[in-house]
């Protein structure tokens, strides 16, 4: 029978899975807490899993590749557009530490339920919360070293970089590539393309 840590191994040797700290939150945050009852047989399996309302707990390695994109770190203050059932979120809450933030925001009301019902499981010293995402994308008005967004969008949130913190990070679906952006400066950043990757789609 498969098990976190297997499944954590198997994303290791495929060298999906390479930063300690990242690594540790897998072993640590198991999927299990945040997959629907009637899927549980198949927590630990490497694909996409229904959560309801057309919305997907994403495949771990495609979890993997986009967390080691994002690097986060100890202390970061992070935003996880499209938390779902939570997991993602988790994930990151267990990256910062005691010394960083992550906010989740889910635009289903029944998921930012379900999602801070599962991050209420782990007794998490930092600031970690999910909330009812608003209008705009993200949360405009403040800036955060790593954004995170697990929904594909058709075009770049050019609005998404305003958030960024010079030096922040964002990692985003488009299309069916995953991309990464560095901000260098407030009118420069940098760019790098991932391709074959599928996504539900982002909508606000």
């Amino acid at each position: 029978m498969k098990t976190m840590d297997r499944l954590v191994d198997d994303m290791i040797s495929s060298n999906m899975l390479k930063s300690p700290l990242i690594i540790d939150a897998f072993r640590t945050i198991d999927r299990k807490y945040f997959v629907p009852d009637e899927y549980a047989e198949d927590a630990y399996a490497d694909m996409p899993l229904p959560i309801g309302h057309y919305q997907t707990i994403s495949q771990p390695s495609t979890v993997a590749f986009m967390l080691e994109r994002l690097d986060p770190k100890d202390g970061n203050k992070i935003l996880d557009i499209g938390s779902g059932s939570g997991w993602t979120t988790a994930l990151l809450c267990y990256i910062v530490g005691d010394k960083g933030s992550v906010t989740g925001v889910e635009r289903v009301e029944t998921l930012v339920e379900q999602g801070s019902e599962n991050l209420s499981k782990f007794r998490f010293d930092t600031d970690c919360h999910i909330e009812r995402a608003g209008e705009k994308l993200g949360l405009p008005g403040e800036q955060f070293d790593r954004i995170l967004v697990s929904a594909s969008a058709d075009e770049i949130p050019e609005g998404l970089f305003s958030q960024l913190k010079i030096g922040g990070i964002l990692v985003i679906p488009i299309g069916e590539s995953i991309f990464k952006f560095t901000k260098i400066s407030e009118t420069e950043v940098e760019k790098e393309e991932f391709y074959g990757f599928v996504f539900v789609p982002l909508i606000y």
